[in-house]
């Protein structure tokens, strides 16, 4: 349709022909990619894959932050220790695309995996670098990158089993596993930090063929 669309206009434009027929013809809209979201058990197994050591103390809490908060994984790597503030009600601070920055809760979780990689993990990775007041470390002591955070990503889903894992699956699996149960999607939108519902509601669509699947497979009358 392109093709057809750009040889019309360059014909009309040289004068080969006198008038662009095609100039009107709209090509078709794309259908919608559904976000690919994993299942609760999925996620489990993700999160369970990290050891003990500084680094995998990191990983751990990258993963249960991710998840816990819905986080991308530029506004993880990008928060800074005075971001987080994990007593009484722990919350997080998430700067977002655009500059906006949004408030979103932690769940207990992301904020043990967290103080455990505060108290036993960080103080030996910044041992190694000149001081940096971001949250996750590299192996040398500076900031992890959003590529080193999806590679951490991506080794979990391999030694889990999980096949097909990109850097917003974890965010996707949040919004999802949250209207499964039951949120509002205008809380959901505030706490993904879009700025329209609309790009939030492309989520409900996955929990509505989630419905779909439970009723033909529960419902004796369904088939």
């Amino acid at each position: 349709m392109s093709a057809v669309r750009g040889l019309h206009r360059f014909a009309a434009r040289e004068g080969l022909v006198a008038v662009d027929v095609a100039a009107e013809v709209k090509p078709p809209a794309p259908p919608k990619r559904l976000p690919k979201a994993l299942d609760v058990d999925q996620v489990l197994r993700l999160l369970a894959v990290a050891d003990d050591t500084p680094l995998g103390l990191r990983d751990r809490a990258l993963l249960e932050f991710l998840y816990g908060t819905g986080a991308r994984i530029s506004e993880a790597v990008g928060a800074a220790i005075d971001d987080l503030d994990l007593a009484g009600e722990p919350a997080a601070i998430l700067h977002g695309k655009g500059g906006r920055t949004r408030l979103v809760p932690v769940g207990g979780y992301a904020k043990a995996a967290l103080e455990a990689y505060l108290v036993r993990g960080r103080p030996a990775l910044i041992a190694k670098g000149k001081g940096t007041p971001a949250v996750f470390l590299n192996a040398r002591g500076g900031r992890l990158s959003r590529q080193s955070a999806w590679t951490i990503l991506h080794r979990a889903a391999a030694a889990a089993g999980i096949a097909a894992v990109s850097p917003h699956t974890l965010r996707h699996s949040y919004a999802t596993h949250l209207l499964d149960g039951g949120a509002d999607v205008r809380v959901v939108q505030e706490l993904l930090g879009h700025a329209s519902v609309t790009t939030t509601q492309v989520y409900t669509l996955v929990t509505v063929d989630r419905l779909r699947e439970v009723y033909a497979t529960a419902h004796p009358r369904a088939r």
